[in-house]
């Protein structure tokens, strides 16, 4: 019994602690981020144009970025690597490969914010906008292809994806997941509009998750799950602020939201009954905001789902391919 209490502290314990240092991090984000208001930026020239960038970046501004994202890229992977060569068992608490972790990323996070203050731009300056939004986009579908046989892909039922193609995603995932975070997180740098502190606080949950390798909390389905969902929250937020209650804040709500629908809810064993309560209530709401919106526009709501679903087939058969050549050069030596 008091190593299942335990176990039931160690899944719920840390995530706790996880929020309140994102939550403080934020917090931190906004102060320093008063010191750049004086940052001459050029106007805001559409969707495809990211603002927060220096009209005539040099040599020095742009080295900052990319060794500081460099140096915390190759360090996230040999803690990993270490983790998986080396631990490979999961814990009720810390392994000190999870402390290295939670400090260096700290350190990283450190090391970004005094970049921001003296040299200001991040990978944004010479990189497109769509790939920092891509790359989180490429995790969420990575993950929803590793749950398929837990928790399926279509309302509860798998999809027709290879156990041999989840147990790649599921051993690997940890390297393209710390890709896809620290890339997103040196993309910008480290401002303070409401745009930046709802992405920061996301991007310090990510980290967080991504030190607890090997550990309880780290598949606490719960916990994960918030993780998945938080991008509608984040990607409607940003969008109403960026472009106000006409914008198209509903396409990343409802879009997301549908995924949680489709997918993400059916692997916390919540009953049927719960279940089609949540998508009752999806749907009355969407048919609410487009009564007002205009139903015309209602398309919309199947680009994000539509999108991930494809990329989840796309992975599936970039995984399987390679696989199935070794396999086949295998049993030809044989």
């Amino acid at each position: 019994m008091a190593g299942v209490l335990d176990d039931v502290r160690g899944r719920t314990r840390l995530p706790l602690i996880g929020v309140a240092a994102s939550a403080v991090l934020t917090g931190v984000v906004w102060l320093l981020g008063q010191r750049l208001h004086g940052v001459d930026l050029l106007p805001d020239q559409g969707a495809s144009w990211y603002y927060w960038k220096l009209p005539d970046p040099t040599s020095w501004t742009r080295a900052s970025a990319w060794l500081g994202y460099a140096a915390h890229q190759v360090v996230s992977w040999v803690l990993i690597h270490h983790a998986q060569t080396r631990v490979r068992r999961y814990a009720t608490g810390l392994h000190p490969v999870n402390v290295v972790a939670l400090a260096a990323n700290a350190g990283f996070v450190g090391l970004h914010a005094a970049q921001t203050q003296v040299f200001y731009d991040g990978l944004a300056q010479d990189v497109s906008i769509f790939s920092s939004q891509a790359s989180v986009v490429l995790l969420l579908a990575a993950v929803l292809l590793m749950e398929n046989r837990r928790r399926g892909l279509f309302f509860g039922r798998r999809a027709p994806i290879s156990a041999d193609v989840v147990a790649f995603a599921r051993r690997y995932h940890g390297y393209l997941f710390s890709w896809a975070v620290v890339y997103t997180f040196w993309y910008h740098p480290v401002e303070s509009s409401s745009g930046h502190l709802v992405g920061f606080f996301y991007m310090f949950l990510l980290l967080f998750q991504s030190s607890l390798m090997f550990t309880a909390a780290h598949t606490n389905r719960w916990w994960t799950l918030g993780l998945e969902v938080m991008v509608a929250v984040h990607g409607a937020l940003v969008a109403v602020m960026n472009s106000g209650p006409g914008g198209a804040w509903p396409m990343f709500l409802f879009g997301f939201v549908g995924v949680f629908v489709i997918t993400q809810m059916h692997g916390v064993g919540l009953s049927a009954a719960t279940r089609w309560w949540i998508a009752g209530s999806v749907v009355v709401a969407a048919a609410c905001v487009y009564s007002w919106r205009g139903f015309g526009k209602v398309d919309e709501v199947v680009r994000i789902p539509a999108i991930e679903y494809l990329l989840v087939a796309v992975l599936a058969l970039l995984v399987w391919a390679p696989l199935r050549l070794v396999r086949t050069g295998a049993r030809r030596r044989d």
